[in-house]
């Protein structure tokens, strides 16, 4: 399997190369974002004689030292480029500015994503792809696959509803989708009527040689880390719903060596919890009690009682019924100390977090209202069949938009 930046190198690609050169490049990218060799995204274009000016970089900064909603600050001017922050302290840090745009020709863009529509990262892919647009410099993206696969059948998460849409989640979209980040852009350029291809706005380096239905376990490369609460594929695979705990005041497991697959608080029995979900019959996963202690984050320093989640069955295991299950346990076991989130998230002050990640506020009502955990989910995880051909057209949009 290649990915976009292990192809810069190959024959088909030497109008791009020249491309490079002859541009005056920016990149948004970060420092998961290697090739087969190991290299970053600028190493390879120092490499091509295609050194970009600006770099910009997603949450979590170039090097995925800030912890999420930690904003960012751009890096004053020194050796090399300058480094400008797309996670600042506001919505309008989220956008490369005009001024910054106008040094540019042309903007590579490589990024690694999870597979999920919460992650931050594609979303500030597509605001640059605008914005670039805008100003006039073409996109380049160098695609990923996706890690926790492409398989249209394990589409789950209705697209959000009128209202709902925010930085974890800019346009509709199921919350596993099944799409790389290279697809989502080029879905929503081509609504937008921007041309694709290498004279239009947008342009691709697809994978080569990637099994869509396989998750990064077939991929016979080391998972890249792409923030510090994703270390491995597992991760990965139950982020799509262990998200959704960001939006309680259950522990997720930050500030542990296994985030959102230790969920826990203070206040629970996490062996009834287990007993509890044994009865749901979650399928594709072993769930068994335990404690643990966050050291940062929520309840840092106190014991919580709750969970550990592996997943036995990746093409099984379906995250999102799997975690509303959970969560809607939680409460059923201790309402009065259960909550919801009510502060600032992702910088929505207006609509609670566990809204914006579920895409309405359907499920955060029925779970308040303490709704069976299954008619939790069947307010959430079904999505319309017709989003599957938007899955299975996915690689013929990005054969029209191929640099």
């Amino acid at each position: 399997m290649l990915t976009g930046s292990d192809q810069l190198f190959s024959g088909q690609l030497s109008h791009l190369r020249r491309r490079l050169r002859d541009a005056r490049v920016g990149a948004l990218t970060h420092g998961a974002a290697v090739d087969r060799r190991g290299r970053s995204l600028l190493a390879v274009l120092e490499e091509l004689g295609a050194s970009p000016s600006l770099l910009l970089t997603p949450e979590h900064g170039l090097d995925g030292l800030a912890q999420a909603e930690e904003p960012v600050d751009s890096a004053e001017p020194g050796e090399g480029p300058r480094v400008v922050s797309l996670y600042g302290t506001s919505k309008e840090s989220l956008s490369p500015s005009a001024e910054d745009l106008a040094q540019l020709d042309l903007l590579v863009i490589d990024l690694v994503d999870v597979g999920s529509r919460y992650y931050t990262y594609v979303w500030s892919a597509l605001l640059a792809a605008r914005a670039a647009a805008k100003a006039g410099v073409h996109v380049v993206v160098l695609d990923r696959p996706n890690p926790i696969s492409g398989d249209p059948t394990t589409l789950e998460g209705a697209p959000q509803r009128e209202g709902f849409l925010s930085f974890v989640g800019l346009e509709p979209l199921p919350i596993r989708h099944a799409l790389t980040l290279g697809e989502i852009v080029a879905l929503f350029a081509e609504r937008d009527g921007l041309a694709l291809g290498p004279e239009g706005a947008l342009s691709i380096v697809p994978t080569v040689g990637w099994e869509r239905f396989r998750t990064a376990a077939a991929w016979g490369r080391p998972f890249s880390p792409p923030s510090p609460n994703m270390p491995t594929l597992e991760t990965a695979l139950v982020y799509p719903g262990g998200c959704l705990l960001e939006g309680t005041n259950l522990s997720e497991g930050r500030g542990t060596t296994l985030p959102f697959q230790l969920i826990g608080a203070p206040y629970l029995d996490g062996a009834r919890l287990a007993r509890a979900l044994d009865e749901q019959r979650i399928v594709g996963a072993q769930i068994r009690p335990t404690r643990f202690r966050p050291s940062f984050e929520k309840h840092a320093g106190e014991v919580c009682s709750g969970i550990f989640l592996q997943v036995t069955d990746p093409a099984l295991f379906r995250p999102v019924a799997a975690y509303l299950s959970i969560i809607a346990l939680c409460r059923l076991q201790a309402p009065e100390a259960f909550a919801f989130r009510t502060k600032t998230y992702e910088f929505e002050a207006e609509v609670p977090a566990f809204d914006l990640l579920t895409g309405s506020a359907a499920a955060r009502e029925a779970i308040a209202g303490g709704a069976n955990p299954s008619d939790v989910a069947e307010l959430v995880c079904p999505v319309d069949a017709s989003f599957k051909a938007v899955v299975l057209d996915a690689e013929s949009r990005v054969a029209r938009a191929r640099a």
